[in-house]
């Protein structure tokens, strides 16, 4: 099996071209393992669509599926346009989340960046969360995928890789949820780090950095209509919602190397 090993602010993850195999979840433990795997986030594969350019399927690298995935379908994009499966800069792929619409910065042949129109994020009312005896308020956001939004005073005192694991499988969320912790940095700028559901701790987190900004501007702390920028362990992107909470992202997609092996 031949891979391609890419990354979205560092979040990385394996892609093939083809049709996901029946022992996918066993592959994607077994290849996201990053001492005795190749190493990354998880599996995502790219074919063709009949309603779409292409379709995407995420596999986290506990081998659950995932919806969506911001930094994963960028990928999808400067993937596809590189390696000559099409010469559109717009694309239109297939999620489990919907179709997602997709326009290519193309410089020098090799796309740079994607922007992708995530549609339209659900803000609901906040929840108090006990963890570990600390009363948390969450702000839970749905952008295809269900994420919750914490906005703390100094996001280096939190302790993701202890307390991560606690929000994902709290009993509130019985099918797990993507956390986000986020501290305002100035207006219309926010700093955030993500635990994500199936995966841990990660660089970036495409769709958490959608329901990042929607939050914050539920809360008062940025504006519609303007570009938010959202700094993530892996690096900043961009992002701007609308009136109607309709998200749009911005940000880079790299290649980092191809790979074999045996499935």
């Amino acid at each position: 099996m031949h891979f391609t090993k890419m990354h979205g602010l560092g979040n990385d993850y394996l892609y093939v071209y083809g049709e996901v195999p029946e022992n996918i979840k066993d592959l994607s433990v077994r290849l996201s393992e990053r001492h005795f795997g190749a190493g990354s986030d998880g599996m995502i594969y790219i074919s063709p669509s009949y309603i779409a350019d292409f379709k995407m399927r995420i596999f986290n690298a506990d081998g659950s599926e995932a919806k969506m995935c911001g930094n994963g379908i960028r990928c999808v994009g400067k993937y596809v346009y590189d390696k000559g499966y099409t010469d559109s800069t717009i694309l239109k792929v297939e999620t489990l989340s919907g179709i997602k619409t997709l326009g290519l910065d193309v410089r020098n042949g090799k796309v740079r960046e994607v922007t992708v129109g995530m549609g339209v994020a659900e803000v609901s009312d906040d929840l108090v969360l006990s963890i570990d005896g600390e009363d948390y308020a969450v702000t839970p956001v749905s952008v295809g995928n269900p994420h919750i939004v914490t906005f703390v005073e100094d996001i280096d005192k939190v302790a993701l890789d202890r307390i991560g694991t606690k929000f994902e499988h709290h009993p509130a969320f019985p099918d797990g949820v993507n956390t986000e912790f986020v501290q305002v940095l100035s207006e219309n700028k926010v700093r955030m780090r993500v635990w994500e559901r199936g995966s841990g701790i990660t660089m970036a987190c495409g769709t958490g950095a959608c329901a990042t900004a929607a939050a914050a501007i539920a809360k008062g702390y940025c504006s519609f209509n303007s570009p938010i920028t959202v700094i993530l362990d892996g690096g900043p992107l961009t992002i701007f919602v609308e009136e109607n909470y309709a998200v749009t992202m911005r940000g880079p997609a790299e290649f980092i190397y191809e790979g074999e092996v045996e499935e």
